[in-house]
């Protein structure tokens, strides 16, 4: 398997498999959204430098991925339309990317065609990937299995995939942004709206996808059960000036410059 992905071929790997409710709750919601994300596609593929979240921080400011990344096998959990692992490839890594979504990997075979970059891509849960124990030197999630698997099964699946010394890099939404948030349309006020223990599975009235969001505590600790130390948790800050983001639910520039708005674990396997 590892050599055949390597030479570029794809792998469908939920075919005759039953994936729990909300792995396909989530993959028919984002059935519905992908024609949405497939416009905005080909202008993050352009992109020539890798920026992190909805305000655009440069990796160049945050230094979270390795120096270099070229050579580095890399996969990324909930690829969507593989952005992200087309950032690595173009650094010279080795991007394997991973997504449960149908239509989000036609859209992504869709951009390596426009754009003459070639990495295999993977239909499968991030809960239960098909790949190779220790094959990975870096495991990466910008919103995708980071938010909407279960951290219980991914971070696991995450872990078992990389090498001692390989890196689990992941992007969340902010705890305290989790916290004041009213629903999925309506951004985060400065008020505490929900509890902070327990936090795990969260649903919105609005659509039928699931999201998972965990403590400060509980996020430590998975890792550390998984045979993981924490090298550090980022915090962005929204820049002062920008371009607006396009989520409704999400913190305002207001906010983002008060609060963390979202986080970055970057953590090493022992």
């Amino acid at each position: 398997m590892g050599a055949q992905l390597a030479d570029g071929a794809d792998l469908a790997g939920t075919e005759g498999v039953t994936l729990p409710e909300h792995v396909r709750r989530n993959r028919a919601q984002w059935t519905r959204w992908a024609p949405e994300y497939a416009e905005r596609a080909a202008r993050a593929w352009a992109r020539e430098e890798f920026t992190w979240g909805v305000w655009g921080v440069p990796e160049r400011e945050l230094g979270v991925f390795p120096e270099p990344v070229e050579g580095l096998d890399v996969a990324e959990l909930g690829c969507g339309t593989a952005y992200v692992s087309a950032w690595l490839a173009r650094q010279g890594a080795r991007a394997v990317g991973v997504d449960v979504t149908p239509a989000q990997l036609e859209t992504a075979r869709a951009m390596q065609e426009r754009f003459g970059l070639e990495f295999p891509l993977v239909e499968a849960s991030a809960e239960s990937v098909p790949l190779d124990d220790a094959s990975f030197d870096l495991v990466v999630s910008e919103y995708g299995a980071s938010i909407w698997a279960d951290p219980y099964w991914w971070v696991p699946e995450a872990a078992r995939l990389l090498r001692p010394g390989g890196l689990l890099v992941f992007l969340v939404n902010g705890t305290l942004s989790v916290l004041c948030a009213q629903d999925e349309e309506v951004p985060p006020g400065p008020e505490l709206r929900r509890p902070y223990f327990g936090m795990h599975r969260f649903e919105w009235p609005e659509d039928d996808s699931v999201e998972f969001h965990l403590g400060y505590g509980d996020w430590i600790r998975l890792l550390s059960e998984c045979g993981c130390e924490v090298l550090d948790l980022v915090e962005l800050q929204a820049p002062e000036e920008g371009e607006p983001h396009v989520y409704p639910g999400l913190p305002e520039r207001w906010w983002a410059r008060r609060w963390p708005s979202e986080e970055i674990w970057k953590a090493r396997k022992l």
